[in-house]
């Protein structure tokens, strides 16, 4: 199982506006080109952040803006706002055999596991925000720089 494509590519998204904003208008035919996908994509993505309160879209060519502070928008509130997955993380398979000693105890012994796991992920995504990885573009833009 793998998460979607969709929470890179939103927080790509939301890195291209907090980067540019203030230099070029956030239009999808923008983003797009750094994200390397359709701008389709790209306003499928603006409507699920703008749905989640993250970004407002003007009509048009008006662009996106950031709806809050960069250092207030985590990776848990990206995640959750493009239904990376539909509720729980794992899905467990249906019917495990109950006359099986195996098949009848594996959700005693598992579920507490993968939930682990989930709150795992859900809590560092939540430790992390867009600034967090702004500030990591500009270093890896520094290092580019002293390459040179």
């Amino acid at each position: 199982m793998q998460i979607s494509s969709r929470f890179t590519i939103a927080v790509h998204t939301l890195l291209c506006i907090a980067r540019f904003s203030g230099s070029q208008k956030m239009t999808s035919a923008f983003i797009a080109g750094s994200v390397n996908v359709n701008p389709v994509v790209i306003r499928r993505t603006l409507g699920q952040l703008k749905e989640a309160g993250i970004v407002l879209v003007e009509a048009g060519v008006g662009g996106a803006t950031l709806a809050r502070p960069a250092e207030r928008i985590t990776l848990l509130d990206v995640y959750r706002a493009v239904d990376c997955v539909q509720g729980d993380l794992f899905s467990f398979h249906a019917n495990p055999n109950p006359e099986c000693p195996v098949g009848r105890n594996v959700h005693a012994v598992l579920d507490s596991e993968v939930a682990a796991a989930q709150h795992a992920l859900e809590q560092r995504l939540s430790e992390t925000t867009i600034a967090d990885l702004d500030a990591e573009v500009e270093l890896q833009l520094a290092k580019e720089g002293s390459r040179a």
